[in-house]
């Protein structure tokens, strides 16, 4: 614990607010996305700029206290909290700023992914990012950034311009193709490990209108639709994505009464091509199997990102795997529909979400984020707002993940994971994971920061 002395000098040095365990907000503001998170650090730090980062980092380095950045707080892990150390939070840095001629972004560390969207949609411009609105900007970055637009227009990182950081020595650096080279290729992909991101500068596309939404099937339908899925999504232009679902449907509007709470699968599509092919590009998918429901429509940018928000609050209870998958097998569907079959609550879920496309045609050495050949980031997640059926979502998922681990890739999204380990580290960067160790150790010798998908340096 931090005393109160100790706590009063620091805030005469940091501007943002200091909370600690007597403040009247900080049970409050220790809450993250994942209500199944329950951690208790000393001090949360509320930064509100560069300067105060740079504090931080230099206080918690000299009394050798354990350090958790919080961005967006979305993380399923819960690694933007921590028990008895300090927590610097981002939130209040919310800057961002368009530059309409050049189609670039910088974005401070505190933003989320529909506040960077509601700043970039008056210029007709999309920075690609993910597919909740809520998530953070920079953890969804630093883990590589899977959403609507990866086959269009690459992962996030691949939009990546540059980035500031502060590192564990208390120093500013920037990162990009042409300073400290070493540096932005591990951020791109690797997470947390290297420092503390204040600010991303992105490249935005001229998207502002999408053709999205969901078609829905029975469950009768999941292996006539899987099995077709598997080719449709390889051979289909890169301006169409769609990640497949096993769904439990909400049990309100826009869906009819007879399908509320009915277990189907479906497939949330976006085109970000030219509106008026839409017709031609969504017509083969309803001659394949006419879906049961469907809400397919141009929208604004802005709201596909929020489109299922209102279903997901802060506060559910979350646990979540994941893998990186190159092919859907047909036993591989087997299992799928086993499992797909037995959702534990409504709002329990699997994702497949593409990773092909233009994201498939960076080399897998080009960037830290090492699966460019894979076709799909999965993620099973066992979700229900009531703690007491923590056991039973979290059951569910492990072995749904156990009995498709087998078909996998190897390694996983490393945003699609809780805290699994060193080995499962090491299998997600692949041939990438030693520069990595190399690139962590010339930055974080002592392994400061740590509460991540953690990469640990030589010692």
């Amino acid at each position: 614990m931090m005393d109160t002395l100790h706590i009063t000098e620091l805030q005469t040095r940091v501007r943002g607010q200091l909370i600690d365990p007597q403040h009247t907000d900080y049970h409050t503001t220790r809450k993250i996305y994942n209500g199944m998170i329950d951690k208790s650090p000393s001090l949360i730090a509320r930064c509100t700029c560069v300067e105060d980062v740079v504090t931080m980092v230099n206080y918690a380095r000299e009394h050798n206290l354990l350090v958790a950045v919080r961005g967006g707080g979305h993380n399923g892990a819960g690694l933007g909290i921590c028990d008895d150390g300090v927590v610097i939070d981002l939130s209040g840095m919310k800057h961002i700023d368009v530059d309409p001629d050049k189609q670039t972004v910088l974005v401070e560390g505190g933003c989320l992914l529909n506040e960077l969207d509601a700043v970039t949609h008056p210029y007709g411009l999309a920075v690609p990012t993910g597919i909740n609105g809520t998530t953070g900007v920079a953890g969804l970055t630093l883990g590589g950034g899977v959403g609507y637009l990866t086959r269009h227009c690459g992962l996030t990182i691949d939009n990546l311009l540059e980035a500031n950081l502060v590192l564990a020595d208390g120093s500013v650096a920037k990162a990009s193709a042409s300073e400290n080279e070493d540096l932005f290729w591990a951020i791109r992909g690797g997470g947390g490990n290297f420092g503390i991101v204040t600010s991303f500068l992105f490249q935005a596309h001229p998207i502002s209108t999408v053709v999205a939404g969901p078609m829905l099937w029975h469950m009768d339908d999941a292996r006539d639709i899987l099995r077709w899925y598997r080719t449709f999504i390889k051979e289909a232009a890169d301006s169409l994505n769609g990640w497949f679902a096993f769904l439990t449907v909400p049990p309100g509007p826009p869906f009819p009464e007879e399908l509320h709470l009915k277990k189907m699968c479906g497939i949330v599509w976006c085109y970000s091509g030219p509106i008026e092919n839409a017709d031609s590009v969504f017509e083969p998918i309803r001659q394949f199997r006419k879906p049961v429901f469907e809400m397919i429509g141009p929208m604004p940018v802005p709201v596909m990102q929020g489109m299922f928000d209102p279903l997901y609050p802060p506060g559910l209870q979350w646990y979540w795997k994941g893998d990186y998958m190159n092919e859907l097998s047909d036993e591989a569907i087997e299992q799928h529909l086993t499992y797909g079959e037995a959702l534990p609550s409504m709002l329990s879920t699997m994702h497949l979400y593409p990773i092909d496309g233009a994201a498939s045609r960076v080399s897998n050495e080009a960037t830290a984020w090492g699966y460019r050949q894979a076709t799909w980031a999965m993620v099973i997640a066992g979700v229900d707002p009531d703690p007491a059926n923590k056991d039973v979502v979290t059951t569910w998922a492990r072995d749904y993940w156990q009995s498709l681990h087998p078909f996998s890739a190897g390694g996983s999204y490393i945003n699609f994971m809780m805290e699994e380990g060193e080995d499962r580290v090491k299998a997600t960067y692949g041939a990438n994971y030693d520069r990595l160790v190399a690139i962590k150790t010339l930055y974080d010798p002592t392994n400061f920061f740590r509460i991540n998908q953690n990469i640990p340096p030589v010692r």
